[in-house]
């Protein structure tokens, strides 16, 4: 791994000369290896139960929010709304409670999930390698997990409580995720807790042994940007947008192959900027409440959704951006008929 002041030269005195020469190669490199294929998913909020006291999160178990947990039926609606939209690829994503989201109710709706999507990945708390074999063997194939920062200084002061105060069970959750045969993961950081540097360098060096240990994984990577809650007390550190599309840049000259996602919680000129560069894999028509696919309730979020361009609207964008759209990126052999 290049050394970390090369990463704060980049990022703490971004000269646009370089961020330009950057963004060349690393388009080069995307194109090469990914064409102008980008793939489509979309999220799924199944519950926001948290026993994490994340003081960053709109979830945390700490907010008087009301706390909502989608039974199997509501699960199948919000399903055949979003598959409705032609989206293939499902992303299932719970609190941080596993007694409010027990294995048991992952693995259902994992398998409820493949009654409407081939692709189907979850984010969710970290579970103990068998739980991830069980995911497998229901169907999931993918699993996101970010370590949030790699500061464990700073990561102990931001998660106080519960199972996710634990630094190393979560750092050690992409090794039982490739024990347990998951076919992807997806790591990352969430850019504005700390130095951003040090995280991305940290991030990065975490992928690479990973990728030396466990070489045969389809891996993806994801930085998004904190959105401070407005009673936030603790001091952020602010990613400006030349900064984030340096680190996606960095990271793409740094890891040529790897798929590189970018959620709707950024505005859409900065994702479509991305694209152009770096990002294969971006979200569509998102919704961050739990339920709000069939309600559009004003329910409790996890954060602010920042790009509301609908299905539709990505997909035109995409297309007249000469970019070929891909509802999916996976389909099982089970999938098809003998």
């Amino acid at each position: 791994m290049i050394p970390i002041e090369v990463f704060r030269s980049i990022l703490e005195r971004p000269d646009p000369a370089l961020l330009e020469k950057m963004t060349k190669e690393a388009t080069r490199l995307t194109r090469q290896f990914f064409g102008r294929q980008i793939a489509l998913y979309t999220p799924l909020y199944l519950d926001n139960h948290c026993d994490g006291g994340c003081t960053y999160c709109g979830f945390n178990r700490n907010r008087d929010i009301e706390r909502i947990k989608l039974t199997s039926e509501q699960i199948a609606t919000e399903m055949e709304i979003i598959a409705g939209w032609g989206i293939d690829h499902i992303l299932l994503l719970t609190g941080e409670s596993p007694q409010s989201a027990p294995i048991s109710y992952l693995l259902a709706a994992v398998q409820l999930a493949h009654r409407f999507f081939s692709a189907v990945s979850l984010e969710v708390y970290p579970l103990e390698e068998d739980g991830y074999r069980q995911l497998v063997r229901a169907g999931a194939d993918g699993v996101a997990l970010y370590q949030e920062t790699y500061d464990r200084t700073r990561y102990r002061h931001l998660h106080p409580c519960g199972q996710k105060a634990d630094f190393d069970y979560r750092y050690r959750a992409p090794e039982r995720m490739a024990h347990a045969g998951m076919r992807r993961l997806t790591l990352g950081v969430l850019l504005g807790l700390t130095d951003p540097a040090a995280d991305l360098h940290a991030l990065f060096s975490h992928l690479e042994a990973l990728q030396y240990d466990f070489p045969g994984i389809e891996y993806q990577l994801a930085f998004p940007r904190l959105q401070p809650l407005a009673e936030d007390k603790p001091a952020f550190a602010a990613v400006s947008d030349r900064q984030l599309l340096s680190a996606i840049a960095l990271a793409r000259l740094l890891f040529p192959r790897v798929a590189i996602s970018l959620s709707t919680r950024e505005p859409a000129a900065i994702r479509d900027l991305a694209l152009e560069s770096a990002v294969t894999c971006i979200s569509a028509g998102s919704r961050t409440d739990v339920g709000g696919y069939a309600t559009a309730a004003m329910a409790p979020v996890q954060f602010a959704v920042r790009d509301r361009r609908s299905v539709v609207e990505i997909v035109d964008m995409l297309k007249v951006r000469g970019f070929n759209p891909a509802y999916t990126d996976w389909r099982s052999l089970g999938d098809y008929d003998e």
